[in-house]
This record gives structure tokens, sequence and C-alpha cells, in this order.
């Protein structure tokens, strides 16, 4: 066993990486499915969508023809439309709520219309939104992910100049860095970035680390107001023996080295244990197959009853190939020579439920062990609690406290995203944003 790179042609990483999410090939075929609309009064799907799309409008505007009306409709919502149209797990949002579901039909591909749209506005370069005239009001936005960006286009529109500081040297946070590759490629993101700056007024600093390059106290004294989206990234340590071993990473890390430094060039394992059982730890476990791992088993404490990530996820993981196992809690991992050879897991039974509302996990007393060369930890991560800390923001154990939908405890900075909630899906955060600049707006007395 080992932990090698370049392990397949450039043809097969050119394969087990292109887009999974089918568009339509005919405009014919967009408009046979939004004609299957219901175009239902007080739509389901539009309530369960974070960012609160007209849903059943915009797919009327398809059936019409109205292609940039309909993306316009889309974007009025949602700025990152294109991207969520990808990422969203649309089987417990919009397409989950839809009204065939009932019916015992197949619900509207809400999404595969998004991406329609949206993606031939971007194509074209559609501009559909005028930013007003400049106010004089300067805003600073920390983190160029769905949050920040979606902050500084409404207050851009508004006619508010926006300077954002980035820590990485693209745009896009986490569905630049933190997403397989075959849902979203780089170059998509990069796209969907340029498209969201076209509007102008709104300048990226890229390779500037909030706490590192620059300080809260700059950005207050600098500009009228600050917008906080610095995410989370730290990842939750398992705290087990053997975690510093050659061989034990970080799946967000994994991730990141996919989408930073391209396939090829990222070692993956002969046989991997994948340690967890959300969207992160889903993504891990499909991309290192598709690197070229022989073998790759998720391991998660719970039952399949109880896991974070929808059905969806899992069946591509199991598509690929992934094996998981249920009930089993990592409690140590073997080495030799500095290097893994191990992962030991309890056996676990359900017990009372816990905090969140799932049973929890009890250990039985029974061990295994599977012989890998290779653990992905996916466990979750935890907020930047030092920074947080270091600059007095109000927290619970490093979540960004919030008085009203954005305003932290400092007045004329705000926050949203993954910082205050610990961590949901691109569209929530693309909605956080926008509370953002809802708050800001009333805090520098604009009107939108």
């Amino acid at each position: 066993m080992s932990i090698t790179n370049n392990r397949l042609s450039k043809e097969q990483y050119a394969e087990n990486f292109s887009d999974i999410h089918p568009t339509f090939e005919t405009a014919d075929a967009a408009l046979v499915e939004a004609n299957r609309c219901l175009f239902c009064y007080d739509a389901p799907c539009m309530k369960s969508c974070p960012t609160g799309i007209d849903v059943p409008k915009f797919i009327k505007q398809i059936t019409t023809e109205n292609i940039k009306g309909s993306a316009h409709t889309i974007f009025t919502s949602n700025i990152m439309g294109a991207g969520c149209s990808k990422v969203c797990p649309v089987e417990k949002l919009c397409e989950g709520a839809c009204v065939y579901n009932f019916m015992e039909e197949e619900p509207i591909s809400i999404a595969k219309l998004q991406r329609y749209s949206t993606e031939k506005a971007m194509a074209a370069n559609w501009q559909l939104f005028k930013r007003k005239n400049s106010t004089g009001k300067k805003v600073a936005i920390v983190g160029a992910g769905p949050a920040g960006l979606s902050c500084a286009h409404v207050l851009s529109r508004e006619g508010i100049d926006v300077t954002i500081f980035e820590k990485e040297s693209k745009g896009g946070g986490l569905m630049t860095y933190g997403i397989a590759a075959y849902k979203v490629t780089p170059q998509f993101c990069e796209d969907e970035v340029n498209y969201i700056l076209g509007i102008g007024g709104i300048e990226i600093k890229y390779n500037q680390e909030l706490g590192k390059d620059f300080s809260l106290t700059e950005l207050k004294k600098n500009f009228d107001a600050v917008y906080l989206a610095i995410g989370v990234g730290v990842a939750r340590r398992l705290d087990i023996p053997g975690e510093k071993l050659e061989g034990v990473i970080d799946a967000i890390q994994f991730i990141y080295e996919i989408r930073a430094n391209g396939y090829s060039t990222v070692p993956v394992g002969d046989k991997v244990a994948v340690i967890g059982m959300g969207m992160t730890a889903i993504d891990a476990a499909t991309q290192a197959k598709r690197l070229g791992a022989k073998e790759v088993t998720l391991v998660y404490r719970r039952t399949e009853a109880e896991k974070p990530c929808t059905d969806v996820e899992l069946d591509i993981a199991r598509l690929d190939g992934c094996e998981i196992i249920w009930l089993a809690a990592p409690v140590k991992i073997k080495g030799a020579e500095g290097k893994v050879k191990q992962l030991v897991c309890s056996v676990m039974k359900l017990g009372e439920p816990d905090a969140s509302g799932r049973r929890s996990p009890v250990d039985t007393g029974e061990t295994f062990a599977l012989n890998v060369d290779m653990v992905i930890k996916a466990a979750g991560q935890v907020p930047f609690e030092k920074l947080v800390k270091k600059y007095r923001l109000e927290n619970k154990n490093g979540k960004i406290s919030l008085k009203d939908k954005a305003a932290t405890n400092i007045k004329g900075v705000f926050a949203g995203g993954d910082a205050v909630n610990g961590g949901k899906e691109v569209v929530d955060a693309v909605q956080a944003g926008k509370d953002g600049a809802a708050s800001i707006l009333s805090y520098l007395r604009i009107k939108n």
C-alpha cells in the first residue's frame, strides 16, 4: 500500500471529474420541462428556498422564452443562482417541496431549469442590474465567499463602494475551494465570481488575511461599515492516538488541494478511510476514488437513518464504489515507521437522543481494525474562535453572535454566513449576505 499521485491518465482525470449535472441539450427540452410546472399559488418550492427565489415566475418566463427575464428573477433573489443550481441539496429544498412529490410523480427539475437560465446569462454576460451613482460610502467585506459576494453585490447596486479582503488567491470561498470538482469546476467558479463583479464598484484584494495583513481596527477606521464573512475553516480534531501520523489528513485540505493544484498532483492512498458522513465526507470519499484509490471506506458512528448527508449524495458515493460502515467510531490510528497502517474503530449502538435530536452512539466495547494507508478526517469544522475573541466579538464557542440579522456587538461591524451559523448550505450564506447588506444600508441610512 502506498500514497502516490498521478495515478491516472489525463483522459481518466477529465472523465472522472467532469460535470455530473446534465444540462438541457436543446431549448425545446427546457420548454417541455418548464411546461410541466403547475405554477402553484403560494408555491411551496419558493417557501423552501432560503433566498426566496420566485420559482414559478422564473419557470413561467422560460415557457415564454424570456430567458433574460428568467435569469433576472433568479439573480434578484440569489446572485449565485448559477452555482446554487449545481450544489444545492434541492431534494430537501425546492424540489423536495414540489407538489408533484405528493402525486407520486417526479418533481419539476427546478435546479436544471435554474441552471439553464443563469448559465445563458453568464455565457452572454448579460448585466441585468444597473449600479446606482456612488453615494461616497465605503464598506469593507472580509471574505469573498458566497456571503461576502452576495453582500457586496447588493451594496454595489445601491451605490456603495465595496472592497473585499480575501485571504486566498481566488474568490468564491467554499464554492471554489471546498466542494467536489465534479459538482462545480474551477473554471465555472472563476466565471461566476467575474460575473458578479461585472456590476462594478467592487474591488477584491487577494492574499489579504484578517489578523495577519490587516486588523479590524484598521477597517473600522478606513471604512463606513465592515461585514465579516470569514466562514469556518479550522478542522475539528479527532483527539485519538495516531492522529499525527503521515497519511492522516483533513478533508477540507484534501479537497482544497484538488481544487487549487490539479488532480494529478494530489496524492491518494490505495486503501482510504473517510471519517464522517456529511457532505464534505462524501466529497472527500468520492474524489479519493476518482483520483485512483482502490478502496474507499466511509466510517460513521450512527446509522443511515441519522446521516447528515442527503440520499442523493450517498448514492453518488455508492455508485463510485465507496464502502460504508455504520455504527463505527474511530478510537486509534496505528502506524509503522511514522505512516498509517490501520484504523481501529469501536462498534457502536444507538442510545438516547442527544441535543440535536439524533440518538447518541454508545460504545459496545467491541473493536475492529481496517487496514488502510490513508485516513481522511471529515468530522466537521469549528469557527475561528481565537480570531473572533481577539477582536472582542460576542460569540458562542467561536460563532459570532448577532443582535439582529447581521449586527454584531461592535458598532458598524456586521457578520453573516458560516462564521455565524457554524456551517450551512451555500444558499444560506447567500441569504446571510443579503441580510447583511440590508442591515448595513439601514445603518448608513441609505434606502434601497
